[in-house]
């Protein structure tokens, strides 16, 4: 799947398109296909990796996470097998929680952050 990562932090050049293995939801979660996400004042802050204490939470010298972006909208592709509420093709909207990875063609997340 195709994914915009940061290796880096500093001005939008950081950031990459690369291609990576596209994901599989565990019991609880579902697997998502993008098809929005807003660009919200973090996202420009965590890239820059400011204010600097939020380093503390992001990582030091780099992010711990390659891939940022919070929240989305899309359909869902996969659910778990514990996953009750939804199904494939729903539409539906949310966050993703600390997992991030948004800026991505396909998220997962835990049904229980999920939407219609």
């Amino acid at each position: 799947m195709k994914v915009i990562i940061i290796g880096k932090y500093g001005p939008p050049e950081v950031l990459k398109f690369d291609s990576v293995r596209k994901l599989v939801p565990k019991d609880d979660e579902v697997l998502i296909r993008i098809n929005a996400i807003p660009v919200s004042t973090e996202d420009p802050l965590q890239r820059m990796g400011k204010p600097y204490f939020t380093r503390l939470f992001l990582g030091l010298t780099k992010p711990k996470k390659s891939v940022l972006g919070a929240e989305f909208s899309g359909q869902i592709e996969a659910i778990g097998k514990n996953v009750t509420l939804f199904n494939i093709g729903d539409s539906v909207f949310g966050h993703s929680g600390s997992n991030l990875g948004c800026y991505a063609e396909y998220v997962y997340a835990l049904h229980k952050t999920v939407l219609y």
